[in-house]
């Protein structure tokens, strides 16, 4: 027996509690784990809460990031004692994830844990974390380089925002960062933000065609914030679109397009092949500074992270949430 967050869902509506599960429950795969830390991000969330159907199949353990050491292992990449972490593949969703003591997943999803990292730091760096070092790769593999000017990065106070101030940061670029919390400010330039500014500036519908001014943009965001930064971007300037805090809908113009050659470069992290999830994790363990996880990071046990998964839907959540799958 071990514990574990259960969604179920009746006629009556949709249940989330901590109960004690089976062995015999987990579902199929070739390596077993026993999980050290989880976390809350956004989709865990929706998956709690079931503000959005993304969980597809009930009785449903959420928690699209993981990290223990293997158990048992029926591949020859993986044996047991060693150290991996979880990002996406629908964990979760469709697949049970990692808020409970246990897990069974299929190998192919899993990466070797980077020596630089605790489980406990690879949480703190979750998919958030992942995910803003997919960003960054993108907007270097696309050719923006520090000297080209500004990087804007909207969303800041969140997990992929303040992530990718972090890593912006350390690879030498000049970033702005876009919050709503703008009492975060020491916060952000703690992070490396060389500049903060209010999201007001970016939510509303703006022109078309803005000043220009950004080498580049992380956004997080979606929307009107979306559509403004790709209308203030450089001539062939690039910008890294990987979420929907907004909202999904992009009311834009081809405008900053056909005018300014300006390149809307699609981030996915749940699918994402092993050699780029490898090339992000080695940017993470390369550039991050060690000092960062503590204050980035707020640790909750498991009774606590229904809590924080209606909590992160209602913007109260700064940093990332790590969550002792043990405690």
């Amino acid at each position: 027996m071990f514990s574990g967050i259960v969604i179920n869902k009746t006629d009556e509506g949709q249940t989330v509690a901590v109960q004690q599960i089976e062995d015999t429950q987990l579902p199929d795969g070739d390596v077993s784990i026993d999980v050290e830390y989880s976390t809350i991000n956004f989709k865990d969330g929706l998956a709690i809460t079931g503000a959005s159907p993304v969980v597809r199949s009930f009785p449903m353990v959420p928690g699209i990031d993981l990290a223990g050491r293997v158990t048992a292992s029926d591949s020859a990449d993986f044996k047991v004692g060693d150290r991996v972490v979880l990002n996406g593949w629908g964990v979760g969703e469709g697949h049970w994830g990692g808020l409970a003591q246990k897990a069974r997943l299929n190998s192919e999803w899993l990466i070797p844990l980077p020596s630089a990292f605790t489980t406990k730091q690879a949480m703190t760096i979750g998919t958030g974390g992942y995910t803003a070092a997919l960003c960054v790769d993108a907007l270097v593999d696309y050719g923006i380089t520090p000297d080209q000017g500004e990087i804007l990065v909207t969303g800041a106070t969140g997990g992929v925002g303040s992530f990718a101030v972090c890593l912006l940061a350390a690879a030498g670029f000049s970033v702005v960062a876009a919050t709503g919390k703008l009492s975060e400010e020491a916060y952000l330039k703690s992070l490396g933000a060389s500049a903060v500014i209010d999201r007001a500036e970016l939510i509303e519908k703006g022109r078309p065609l803005q000043k220009e001014r950004w080498a580049g943009v992380v956004d997080a965001v979606g929307s009107h914030t979306l559509v403004n930064a790709l209308a203030s971007t450089q001539y062939r300037g690039a910008v890294a679109a990987c979420g929907l805090a907004q909202g999904a809908d992009l009311p834009a113009t081809v405008m900053p397009f056909i005018l300014r050659g300006v390149a809307l470069l699609g981030v996915d992290s749940v699918m994402a092949p092993k050699p780029i999830r490898m090339k992000a994790w080695e940017r993470l363990a390369r550039d991050l500074d060690a000092t960062v996880f503590d204050s980035i990071a707020t640790e909750i046990g498991l009774a606590d992270a229904v809590k924080a998964g209606e909590d992160i839907l209602q913007g109260k959540i700064k940093g990332r949430v790590v969550v002792d799958v043990n405690r």
